[in-house]
């Protein structure tokens, strides 16, 4: 084969390596790219499932806790009732205790 044929060949060669080269070094860049596109979707899907998982935790412990104050309050208002129940059957026995002292008072200074 002539010289000129061979250095062509190479030349070519070299030529068609740059490309790949090129193709290659593209190719690469391209799915870098594509896989930053798809980290950030993923990232932004996660933030969104805390967010909605956040809110839903919050939702149910407001309930908890909205649950448990109206426990707290009937148990208040049941205790409340209870001891006025008591004081009212107080009432009598104190008036007739007053009275009674009031009495030996009364006969103690005549």
């Amino acid at each position: 084969m002539p010289r000129p044929e061979v250095l062509e060949r190479i030349t070519e060669a070299e030529n068609e390596a740059d490309d790949i080269v090129a193709e290659a070094k593209e190719d690469r860049e391209q799915r870098i790219s594509e896989a930053r596109e798809t980290a950030e979707e993923l990232r932004a899907e996660a933030e969104e499932e805390a967010r909605e998982l956040e809110e839903k935790r919050l939702a149910e412990a407001r309930e908890e806790i909205e649950a448990e104050r109206e426990k707290l309050l009937a148990e208040g208002e049941k205790e409340r009732e209870q001891l006025e129940g008591r004081a009212e059957g107080n009432v009598e026995d104190t008036i007739e205790f007053v009275l009674d002292r009031f009495k030996e008072a009364v006969h103690a200074q005549t």
